[in-house]
This record gives structure tokens, C-alpha cells and sequence, in this order.
């Protein structure tokens, strides 16, 4: 089993060094996360399950990790993101299938934690 909690440190601390280096583009994307990342016309909720979504289908490990904590963290639950992951099979064919496997041991290790 992976240790989602140290690769997620991992990818926390890779984004800082980037932002690090790349300052003003990362200012840009965190002001657009910040535009997007509330309620409206839909909810922060369905805004992470699509997001999550997303992140399955374009098999975006890192994307994943942050997706699915963010959704857990906004109380999603283990059926909605069940059926996240069948909408990006879906759309994403078999490698979502692998990817959305991924997602489920992170929301499952997440959960249990609460």
C-alpha cells in the first residue's frame, strides 16, 4: 500500500519550490484556484468531484492526491466519489479505471483517519 500522506507532503513541498521559482505564474494560478474554488451556481463540493473527475481522466496523480483530499476535507463521501470515478471511466476509458483505483485507497485512508 502507498503512503498517500508522504507523497502528498512530497507534492505540497515541490509545488512551494516552484512557486518559489516561478512566482508570478504561480500568484496567477493561485488567484484563478482562489476565483473558482467557491460556492456558486455550483457548489465547492461538485467543483472538487469535477475536479476529481478531471484529474482521473487525465491521470494526474498529483492532481488525484489534492482532489481528493480537498473533496474529503468538504465532505464528500466515499459513494460520491465512487461515482466520480465512474463518470471519468467513462470518459477516460481503462486508464481510469487504475487511476480511479488510486482514488478510492486515498479517500478510503483519508476517512478512516477522521
Amino acid at each position: 500500500m502507498e503512503d498517500w500522506d508522504t507523497k502528498y507532503q512530497e507534492n505540497s513541498q515541490q509545488s512551494k519550490n516552484l512557486s518559489k521559482q516561478a512566482p508570478a505564474v504561480m500568484q496567477k494560478f493561485s488567484e484563478l484556484h482562489a476565483a473558482v474554488d467557491q460556492d456558486g451556481a455550483v457548489s465547492r463540493k461538485n467543483k472538487e468531484l469535477i475536479a476529481l473527475g478531471i484529474a482521473i481522466a487525465d491521470r494526474c496523480e498529483n492532481c488525484i492526491m489534492a482532489h481528493t483530499k480537498a473533496a474529503i476535507n468538504l465532505g464528500v463521501s466515499l459513494e460520491e466519489i465512487t461515482e466520480t470515478i465512474e463518470v471519468a471511466v467513462l470518459m477516460g476509458g481503462g486508464p481510469s479505471v487504475a487511476f480511479g483505483g488510486k482514488v478510492l485507497n486515498i479517500a478510503e485512508s483519508l476517512l478512516a483517519k477522521k
